[in-house]
């Protein structure tokens, strides 16, 4: 996997002013405006690969500073005091409700944005250093324990057999047990994504079309176990262009009904499963960038999940 920044700011450290301009279009100066240095800040994010989800999120967050200090505010003129006062209209003053995780991002947001100015030398200080960043938990998700972790695999490989044998449910909840991948990477893999003659051993490549999102990709190893049932399923459905060529909802629901047949009280998911992979691998004592790498996520997003992986790790046994 390609190496992945540790930290805030999402860009490359660059000398003085030779990071002032990007994309040879704009050139970034300690007086230019706030809302030209926040669009200057939205391309950089696109360019560096970051989620439309995420580019939309964090220049959300910094337009709504904009309009509390002034958007032609030259962005050398923002000082900390600037920015704690922002922070407590926000809270406060605003009228508007801003939950825990809302603020917690927005003060991320604020911070990356002036560590990038600080350290590409647009600025020669940085105002957001003596803000605090502020980390809030989210709930737990629901995981499988070993024991429905059993049921659920032993009511799939039921269907392999019968009147009317069925190896899809085993290949897909296997797999995703196995590998932990997200619904979008599984809906994604095409039958030429499984190397079952690999030279370290039966795998499954996770591709990305997206040019930007390669550093996601990865490679998997896949069991004897569940190749075996993919044989059967390759027979019986002879996929061409994906491997699961049905709609997510109707995954979904092969999910939900898996579930509902094995006794769960819980709502089985893609999640779901997602979290019992890495959690199955946290029991078994993987180390913790292996199972970081495996998930296909960064250094930065393994604070959270490795924070949630300690907790659920001792409710879970």
């Amino acid at each position: 996997m390609p190496p992945e920044t540790d930290d805030l700011p999402l860009f490359s450290k660059v000398p003085g002013n030779q990071a002032a301009e990007f994309g040879g279009a704009v050139r970034l100066r300690p007086g230019t405006s706030l809302n030209a240095v926040i669009r200057a800040w939205a391309e950089e994010l696109e360019r560096a690969g970051r989620s439309q989800h995420t580019v939309k999120a964090f220049s959300g967050d910094m337009r709504l500073l904009a309009r509390f200090v002034g958007p032609g505010q030259a962005i050398n003129a923002i000082g900390t005091h600037d920015l704690k006062n922002f922070l407590e209209w926000m809270l406060d003053r605003r009228g508007v409700p801003c939950s825990p995780k809302t603020y917690a991002r927005r003060v991320t947001s604020i911070k990356a944005f002036f560590r990038w100015l600080s350290e590409t030398g647009v600025l020669a200080a940085d105002p957001a250093a003596a803000v605090p960043q502020q980390t809030v938990l989210s709930p737990l998700p629901d995981v499988l324990n070993p024991g429905e972790v059993e049921r659920v695999l032993e009511v799939a490989g039921a269907t392999r057999g019968g009147d009317r044998p069925d190896a899809r449910p085993y290949t897909l909840v296997g797999l995703l047990l196995e590998t932990g991948i997200k619904k979008g990477e599984c809906l994604a893999i095409h039958p030429n994504h499984v190397h079952l003659n690999a030279a370290e051993g039966p795998i499954l490549f996770v591709r990305y079309g997206d040019a930007r999102k390669r550093y996601k990709e990865r490679k998997l190893p896949l069991s004897p176990d569940w190749i075996e049932t993919y044989r059967e399923y390759l027979t019986q459905y002879e996929p061409r262009e994906h491997l699961f060529p049905w709609s997510p909802r109707r995954l979904e629901y092969l999910l939900e009904e898996l579930g509902q047949t094995a006794g769960l009280k819980k709502h089985l998911s893609f999640d779901m499963c997602r979290w019992t992979a890495a959690l199955i691998d946290y029991h078994a004592g993987k180390d913790k960038d292996t199972i970081r790498q495996k998930l296909g996520i960064s250094k930065i997003q393994w604070r959270e999940v490795g924070t949630k992986l300690d907790r659920l790790a001792a409710r879970v046994k």
